[in-house]
């Protein structure tokens, strides 16, 4: 087995068991949240986690075979199922202090898991030798920069609605 073999497996390895604990991360939130915002956000996450994995699963099976870094059909949406669900749901959030809290310390958590894989990925591309690999990792870690802005919006809107709407939605004032 050769060494460079053995640190992509070693990789995907990582990279699996991150989706997994992930989309665990995300199921068990999910039932958790006090709002429908955050219950449909975090599920649909869940997905996205799995569906990598599945992907990560299905590219460590060729490469286990020693059959090379396969070309793999990944297009994400670029974060455009989250923000749908984000923006038809803003007016489903619970204001209950404690139950706002801990939506904001799971959202927090979250963008950190979310930054981490992104920089895990990232560092892969960075060391990958196969073009197909480094087009791979690119486009997951920008799936999950994706993940961590729509985290971001929905952590800045918890932490302040009527901040997160003047920012966002850029009301004017018409004088006249």
């Amino acid at each position: 087995m050769t060494q460079e073999r053995e640190k992509t497996l070693e990789a995907l390895r990582t990279a699996i068991q991150m989706e997994i604990d992930g989309k665990e991360f995300y199921l068990k939130t999910s039932s958790e949240s006090k709002n429908e915002m955050g219950r449909k956000l975090l599920e649909t996450l869940s997905k996205e986690e799995d569906y990598h994995r599945q992907k990560f699963e299905e590219i460590y099976a060729v490469i286990e075979k020693r059959m090379g870094w396969p070309k793999t059909e990944f297009e994400p949406d670029g974060g455009k199922q989250l923000r749908t669900i984000f923006s038809e749901m803003m007016t489903d959030i619970s204001t209950e202090k404690e139950s706002l809290q801990t939506e904001i310390d799971t959202v927090q958590k979250a963008m950190d898991m979310e930054s981490a894989s992104r920089d895990f990925y990232n560092r892969q591309r960075e060391t990958s030798v196969h073009i197909a690999e480094k087009q791979f990792y690119e486009k997951v870690a920008e799936e999950e920069k994706q993940h961590f802005l729509v985290l971001l919006d929905y952590f800045e809107y918890l932490k302040d609605p009527a901040a997160w709407f003047v920012e966002k939605e850029h009301p004017s004032l018409d004088g006249g």
